[in-house]
């Protein structure tokens, strides 16, 4: 199992959206990051920066990275495009981070 953390930009005025939309969110897209190796996956948000934490473990990070490619993910990030910072193809402007301690 490999853990993996990201940051990304919620735009300002879309915090309540945001989380209304991960707490609906669609069967298809849980499905997919199941089936792409995603376990414990958490999201918090600071709420002055506006900047989202995100924190998984997957099985590969290889495997996890096939998401991109498909069309549930696509239609996702589409769906959450107007609430975020994200680049030409939807995708979430992203930053991954480099892990520096662990405590089992």
């Amino acid at each position: 199992m490999e853990r993996m953390a990201s940051v990304m930009y919620l735009k300002d005025g879309f915090t309540e959206e945001y989380k209304a939309r991960h707490d609906e969110l669609w069967p298809e897209m849980e499905q997919a990051l199941k089936d792409h190796g995603a376990h414990n996956y958490s999201i918090f948000l600071d709420d002055n920066t506006h900047v989202l934490f995100a924190y998984l473990e997957v099985e590969s990070r290889e495997k996890y990275d096939e998401i991109a490619s498909t069309e549930i993910c696509k239609k996702w990030w589409a769906y959450m495009e107007p609430l975020m910072e994200t680049n030409e193809d939807n995708s979430p402007v992203s930053k991954n981070l480099t892990p520096v301690f662990y405590l089992a």
